[in-house]
């Protein structure tokens, strides 16, 4: 499945991002600000590292989520993409730098550190 013009509209005008991760029972956790951003027509989150706990390590135990941002809620597949391609990785950090910049380049450099381009994970509607 692919995300709508519309989700994706909603998706480049959110400053922020809600995530719950879903037990394997299918009910949610809690809701989870995070920084969000949109290549071509994928949509990308990051945490500054990658750690087994909290809501990252949950969602890549299972690997499913609900997403939300004004506008439009989904449910969404995970996908572990911190070792990917460097094209992929110099695309989402050109995104974090050009929808985040206003925060300025400290806050903004540690989500395209290292440490945080491996904590990158692809959301795609269910």
């Amino acid at each position: 499945m692919t995300w709508s013009a519309d989700q994706l509209g909603a998706v480049d005008s959110a400053d922020e991002l809600e995530i719950a991760v879903r037990r394997a029972g299918g009910d949610l956790r809690g809701w989870v600000p995070i920084w969000v951003v949109r290549v071509d027509d994928q949509v990308f989150v990051r945490t500054w590292y990658r750690r087994p706990t909290g809501w990252f390590g949950h969602v890549l135990d299972t690997g499913r989520a609900r997403v939300r941002v004004r506008g439009m809620e989904a449910d969404v597949t995970v996908e572990d993409v911190g070792v990917g391609s460097s094209e992929l990785r110099a695309d989402v950090d050109a995104a974090y730098r050009h929808k985040y910049g206003r925060y300025g380049v400290t806050t903004v450099d540690r989500m395209v550190s290292d440490s945080a381009a491996r904590a990158t994970l692809r959301l795609t509607p269910e």
